[in-house]
Order: C-alpha cells, then structure tokens, then sequence
C-alpha cells in the first residue's frame, strides 16, 4: 500500500539521505561498533548536511525545517543503518535540540545552538538515574542554590552520547519538597568542574552508541545554564515526551522493516531439500504474517506522524505508537533470527545485531508497561 504521509519534497530529501549515508555512514559501521561511539567526522559531516538542525531555526545555523516530517525520514534512513545511528541521533538533534530552542533565551540559543547545528557541541539529556528509571519525579539529583549559582550533586546511568557529549541537559531537584513540581532543568557543559563520565557502558545490544554513566560532584553553574522555569522541567520533560515516543516508534518500524526485507531476500536464496527455504509452507505463511505486521504498525505510525505535524497527536497516541511498534519490532526480528537459522545467530550477520539492538526500546522511553498503564488511565481505569 502506499504510503500517503509524505510528498515529493520528503522523498527528495530522503534520497539526499541516502546518498549521505551510503558515503559518510555505512562504511565507517565497522569502526564505530569498534569504537563504541560514532566518530565526530560523522557528527561534523551530518552539521554540513544540514542534518543536525531540522529543529534548530536559520538564525542560529540551522535549516527550521518546521515539518516533522523531515525527521521522520531522516529517522527512518538512520535506523535502516543501524539502530544506535538513529539513537544518537535522535537524543542529539530530536530530542536535546528541541529544548535549547523552546525553553532558553537568545543569548543561550546564541551560545549554545549554532554549535548543536553544526555538529561541533554534542548533546545528551540526562534524566535516568541508578536508583530508578521511568519514574522521573523520585529523581535524587540536587541542585542547590548558593548565592548567585546553583550546586549540582548526584549521578545519571544509562545516558546515549553521554562519554562524548560536550553539552548535557540535567535534570535535577531544586525543590525537596515538591516531587515532580520541584524539577528544574540545567545545560551543564563538559568542561565544568566537577562533571565527569564514568565508563562507556558494556550493553546486550546498540554497542555503536557511547553510552555511560555521569557524576557531578560539586558542579556549579548559574542562571545562565538553567533552561525553562525554576521547578519546571518535569512539565517541560512531560511536554517533550510525545515527539520522544514517536521518534522511536518511526525507528522501531523501519529498523525492523529493513531487516524483514533482506531476511526475505535471504528466504528466497537459502536452499533446503531442493528449493528455497522461503516456498516451505510454513515459512511462506509466516512472512506473510511479518509483512503484515510490519505495514499496519506502519499505517498507524504514518499517521501519528501527520497527526504530529499538525500539532494534534495526543500523549496517549504517542504512548500506543511507541508502545505497540517495539513489541511487533521485537517479534519480527526474533522471527528473522529463526528463519536464518544457525546463522541468525551470528553477530556477523546485521540480523543478529538488530535482533538484541531492538530488544531495549520496549525499555527506554518509558517501559512498555508505563505506556500501558498511561493508556489504561485514558480508558477511565
């Protein structure tokens, strides 16, 4: 079925994508699953391409694309890569970029902005912390005011770009007292005293992406590193979760999409008793079960994406997006893996690799039983 969401102007871009990648991005894959990171040539080249600024407007070096669609393509060829090439992305320029242009002053924006854009200020966003995960308002990360600066103790775990990050967005506790209403939000820059990285995190899957554990002991900043309100950045985080959620939803579906394509080419190469796996009966029956999977998540991730674009998708909609399409992604790819055989099993085959890359987005987000239970307040339960 064709896909109706995006227009001649996308399908361009995503040709440009492409061509982007295929030359800057996939024969470097090797190196920055070596590596654990994505290299800064990556970064800086993705800057020239106008890549890192879709959200970040032209007064401040980036392209205001003002259509999400734009991302959703770009995510989409990301995740066709890999799944932590979208990852990092995304934390970068989807998610970290979208509050240093709603929530700071011009002055910030100047400072900060034209360097995200241009891929030479690395971003992360630094919410989870070892005692707890989605529960973000019991976060124990203090901020304590003292004269005109503000005290930063605690530590963050699990952060995507965190070992190479020259800028990180911190939530922390202002407010003792106030639980979520008693979060603010700083940009702590990583040259600050008192900031460090513990080490790149050894993860099951995504090992292109450095992700690591972050300190700060005694990390002073003032008024000019807070973004957004004082005691306001639980609402500012609930306000940006939506795009969050869906930007994994578009990446669940066209990781797994990928790989179901070239398991199908596979399906159809790999002999058994004569004939290609593929026309085994069973086989053929369940492939066309996982296509069929694939293109309804699809059909309504599509339209998430427009209802997005049109400022009209819901939380709940975004949860049931995020949700739903990492659970058919996870069943996909272990239905891939199986149909690969013992090879499937080989993390020399890209199948291997995105079967365990797939398994933490029905985590991280908010776990799919968050997204559950927000779906079940909205039915008056």
């Amino acid at each position: 079925m064709r896909r109706s969401v995006y227009g001649e102007e996308h399908e361009a871009f995503r040709d440009s994508v492409r061509r982007f990648l295929e030359r800057s991005a996939v024969p470097n894959v090797g190196k920055y699953l070596e590596d654990h990171a994505i290299s800064r040539e990556f970064w800086l080249a993705a800057g020239e391409q106008g890549l890192l600024g879709l959200e970040i407007p032209e007064a401040y070096g980036g392209v205001g694309a003002g259509d999400y669609r734009f991302n959703a393509v770009l995510g989409e060829e990301l995740a066709k890569v890999n799944a932590a090439l979208n990852s990092c992305w995304g934390i970068h320029a989807e998610i970290a970029a979208p509050y240093l242009v709603a929530l700071t002053n011009d002055e910030q924006r100047k400072r900060w902005l034209p360097g995200v854009a241009s891929g030479e200020i690395l971003c992360a966003i630094a919410m989870t912390e070892p005692s707890g995960g989605s529960d973000l308002a019991a976060l124990k990360t203090t901020a304590v005011r003292d004269g005109d600066s503000w005290v930063i103790n605690g530590s963050k775990t699990f952060i995507t770009n965190g070992y190479s990050a020259d800028l990180v967005i911190v939530a922390t506790r202002t407010s003792s007292e106030k639980r979520a209403h008693g979060i603010t939000l700083f940009a702590v820059e990583s040259t600050t005293s008192g900031f460090s990285r513990g080490r790149k995190l050894d993860k099951v899957g995504q090992e292109e992406s450095d992700t690591a554990e972050l300190f700060f002991d005694d990390v002073r900043v003032t008024e000019g590193e807070m973004i957004g309100d004082l005691d306001g950045g639980f609402i500012h985080m609930m306000q940006n979760l939506p795009q969050e959620r869906l930007s994994c939803a578009v990446s669940n579906v066209a990781h797994a999409k990928q790989i179901l394509n070239e398991t199908l080419a596979y399906t159809k190469e790999r002999q058994a008793f004569g004939k290609p796996i593929g026309s085994f009966q069973h086989n053929k029956f369940l492939l066309a079960q996982l296509f069929t999977q694939i293109e309804v998540i699809e059909a309504y991730v599509d339209k998430c994406v427009d209802a997005y674009t049109r400022q009209e998708l819901t939380s709940v909609d975004a949860a049931k997006a995020k949700w739903w399409s990492s659970q058919v992604q996870s069943e996909v790819l272990d239905h891939c893996v199986q149909l690969y055989g013992g090879y499937g099993y080989m993390n020399e085959y890209r199948v291997a690799r995105a079967w365990r890359d797939a398994r933490v987005t029905k985590i991280w987000a908010g776990s799919n039983e968050i997204m559950r239970e927000l779906i079940g307040r909205d039915l008056g339960l």
